[in-house]
């Protein structure tokens, strides 16, 4: 009998667990079954779907592209199920979510508990990492981009946007002198990034006119979090989202500074998916909550 179906389904619990035994085990099968499976699903696709040593397994390249596809559609296949029982509209199951540290404490942690409560047979896998991860490679359902986006492949649903400012603590400030125009930024200290996004001049708006000005510091942070949490121990001058600081500036442990001189750019955030023709519940259960819920400063 061809049980095509159910050897995609062994095939994903062997990537997820990353083991024959913890595959059998989540299946209630044995391990000389699943392994029989697999073998199975490679011949009749003719390709090596996952690289097996003597202490790991790990998918190959053409096992990330089968991941993704027949997650989809295992999905789906559920949603129909679930139709006809009558809880085809009932979000249920497990929901990866990844985001960067910064939106994550900021933005996420304060509502999740609303969408818990509304959706109780939702259970949410929230990872935060400040570098950029592969949704198929991290297994996750949905992760939060801020910034220009990269062409992927993924579906992009946009959240809103969040302007940039310049922020200092009341300590620094009263040690070193308030800047009145962007060029007073030579006797500070500017708090910079050490990845990628690391620029060392920040635009203003003087006279009309978008000009850069270059900024100099003796710190480097590796994320958002740790630029703000430097600035809010006082050690010199940040450029960060108003959603990354918000909560600063409302309790007084910063405040901003060169208003005036604001050139209003802003950074655009995005929920990314895998998409499908049919979402399962539970992310379109999500998207739509963040989209009715989340607050940008």
């Amino acid at each position: 009998m061809d049980n095509r179906f159910g050897e995609m389904q062994i095939f994903l619990a062997v990537s997820q667990s990353g083991s024959l035994a913890g595959a059998a085990r989540a299946l209630r099968l044995t391990p000389s079954a699943v392994s029989r499976a697999l073998a199975r699903l490679e011949a009749r696709l003719g390709v090596q779907l996952i690289a097996r040593t003597t202490r790991a397994l790990s998918l190959t390249a053409e096992g990330e592209i089968y991941r993704a596809r027949v997650t989809g559609l295992i999905a789906e296949v559920d949603e129909v199920e679930r139709g006809f029982g009558g809880a085809s509209d009932v979000p249920r199951g497990p929901l990866r979510v990844n985001s960067s540290v910064p939106f994550g404490t900021q933005c996420l942690l304060p509502i999740l508990p609303r969408f818990l409560m509304r959706h109780p047979a939702v259970r949410v896998n929230l990872a935060l990492a400040d570098e950029l991860v592969d949704l198929v490679e991290a297994r996750a359902d949905i992760a939060i981009r801020i910034g220009p986006l990269r062409d992927t492949g993924l579906k992009a649903k946009k959240l809103g946007r969040s302007g940039m400012a310049l922020v200092a603590s009341p300590g620094y400030l009263s040690e070193r002198g308030t800047p009145t125009h962007p060029r007073d930024l030579a006797r500070h200290t500017c708090l910079q990034f050490s990845f990628r996004r690391a620029m060392d001049t920040w635009p203003f708006r003087i006279d009309g006119a978008l000009v850069q000005r270059p900024v100099e510091g003796a710190f480097l942070g590796n994320s958002g979090e740790v630029v703000r949490l430097m600035a809010v121990a006082g050690g010199g001058i940040a450029r960060l989202g108003r959603f990354h600081v918000a909560a600063d500036l409302a309790a007084g442990r910063l405040v901003e500074v060169l208003e005036d001189y604001n050139p209003g750019d802003h950074e655009d955030i995005h929920a990314l998916y895998v998409g499908h023709q049919r979402l399962a519940s539970r992310i379109r259960a999500f998207l739509d909550f963040l989209e009715a819920d989340l607050r940008l400063p």
